[in-house]
């Protein structure tokens, strides 16, 4: 099967719902009680510890790197001492705790053990086989671990192997498009689908002086208006962004076909929703202000 005989935006709106349900660990208490309990308390730290101890005790600059839209000098306070105080092995072991603390949580039990989360694994699981390594450090490291036995952790690991592959790649659409981290967050932010400022600014380190400045840079180049809001120039770029990201992302989904892409896409919905409605993210979390 080629990539064209999948919509993108078929591809785009499994990601979507598969993306909601991986992220619900970084707002989850399960993980900063894991991660407290090997002392690592700042929520800061434990972020970046447990999304890059994939790739081994790493510095600063490989994290710089492989999460593009974080300032450096965040990423430098605590990395790589975080593996001074939790080894890479350690923090994947505790991440594995709480997501299955938080998936019991936010799911239930029964949810967990149901056949739809086994068929949603295996079709997950089945498109992560053709994703491909090349130029993708954040996929690549998620994809030497093992998968795990239970399903809600196998359809979980499935989930971050097609969240990291999609993100790997959308870096280089961002690239592309001559955006830098903070310039591709203010744009984002100005779709009225990425976080708000205030999430930015805790999270990523960047101050609001310097996401004004962005923003008069985004304004310079006729992307952002006067309001702060996208220009017909600016959202065909952020549009264009977004279907560079879908090209390069396509063959996952076109390994599973359209029918089983749009099963996955309907129990990764349903999950995530179940999620959503048992309080996984801030209220606050996405919105222009």
């Amino acid at each position: 099967m080629t990539t064209a005989a999948i919509d993108a935006r078929a591809g785009r709106r499994c990601h979507n719902a598969l993306n909601s349900l991986h992220s619900t660990h970084y707002f989850s208490p399960d993980l900063g009680r894991e991660l407290g309990a090997l002392g690592v308390t700042d929520p800061r730290a434990v972020n970046f510890a447990v999304r890059a101890a994939a790739l081994g005790p790493v510095g600063a600059g490989a994290v710089t790197a492989a999460f593009y839209n974080y300032k450096h000098d965040l990423v430098a306070r605590h990395v790589p001492a975080v593996w001074e105080t939790a080894a890479p092995e350690r923090v994947l072991a505790a991440r594995a705790r709480a997501v299955d603390a938080t998936l019991r949580r936010l799911l239930g039990d029964e949810a967990l053990t149901s056949a739809e989360m086994s068929e949603a694994a295996a079709l997950a699981l089945r498109a992560a086989e053709a994703c491909s390594r090349s130029a993708r450090p954040l996929y690549s490291a998620h994809a030497d671990l093992p998968v795990p036995d239970a399903p809600h952790l196998a359809f979980w690991h499935a989930a971050t192997l097609l969240r990291e592959h999609r993100g790997d790649g959308h870096l280089a659409a961002l690239m592309a498009a001559d955006l830098d981290g903070l310039e591709a967050l203010v744009t984002h932010t100005a779709t009225g689908r990425g976080m708000a400022p205030k999430w930015v600014f805790s999270t990523r380190g960047w101050t609001r002086q310097e996401w004004d400045a962005a923003t008069d840079r985004l304004r310079g180049r006729g992307l952002i208006d006067d309001a702060g809001e996208l220009t017909e120039r600016g959202a065909a770029l952020r549009d264009e962004v977004e279907r560079e990201t879908d090209r390069l992302d396509a063959a996952p989904y076109a390994h599973l076909g359209a029918e089983g892409v749009a099963r996955l896409t309907e129990l990764g919905t349903a999950f995530a929703r179940t999620a959503l409605g048992a309080g996984a993210f801030p209220a606050d979390l996405l919105g222009r202000r």
